[in-house]
């Protein structure tokens, strides 16, 4: 369950934490996206198959897809393939940047985070949405980072929020194919370590 707490109310977008927090993490992400050299776009990541081209092609299409799904109440099957291939185009900088702005002004529409959306694997709350999206720019955050040699600590409140929100479906995520399975922590391991082993990444 996402984490709500905080003085606003949730249908009140003005200081909700939900919403800070999304914010947080599109500037995270955008901070690692501009510092992408021009000889880096085809580096590998730690994600499989995946170059920096890749890594950041997929944020930018979960950026797209929330106007869609979150202002819109469209489907998947509606949207279709809109937003398959690359969407990066000859400026992959501008094009990140034209998403992740569109998708926080969506979600950040009264009443935005208190909607059903309706994702691949059924209806969900929007609030549900939001949390797994920012987990999901946290986490490739630091991906990118290692990618391209860059600072690799992530802002402690978001790590904290990332894992709590991963918890609980987290061996669901294994389970799915599409994540690698759970490293197993060392002793004493900080939240950022335990947050990308429980993710399948070898710090």
């Amino acid at each position: 369950m996402a984490d709500t707490t905080g003085t606003a109310g949730p249908s009140d977008p003005a200081g909700h934490p939900l919403l800070a927090r999304h914010s947080a993490a599109i500037e995270l992400f955008t901070d690692r996206v501009h510092a992408v050299g021009a000889d880096q776009w085809d580096a590998s990541t730690p994600c499989t198959d995946w170059s920096v081209h890749d890594l950041v092609n997929h944020l930018t299409t979960e950026q797209l897809w929330v106007p869609s799904l979150v202002r819109d109440g469209a489907t998947m099957e509606s949207v279709g393939d809109a937003f398959d291939g690359d969407m990066l185009g000859p400026d992959p900088v501008a094009s990140w940047d034209t998403a992740a702005a569109a998708s926080r002004e969506a979600f950040r529409e009264p009443g935005a985070i208190d909607r059903t959306v309706h994702l691949s694997f059924g209806d969900s709350a929007a609030e549900f949405y939001l949390g797994q999206m920012i987990t999901d720019l946290v986490v490739h955050a630091w991906d990118l980072s290692r990618a391209i040699g860059a600072d690799e600590k992530l802002p402690d409140d978001l790590v904290t929020f990332a894992l709590r929100e991963t918890k609980p479906y987290a061996a669901d995520l294994a389970k799915s194919g599409v994540f690698a399975p759970a490293v197993e922590p060392p002793q004493g391991a900080d939240a950022q370590t335990e947050l990308l082993n429980l993710l399948g990444r070898r710090v």
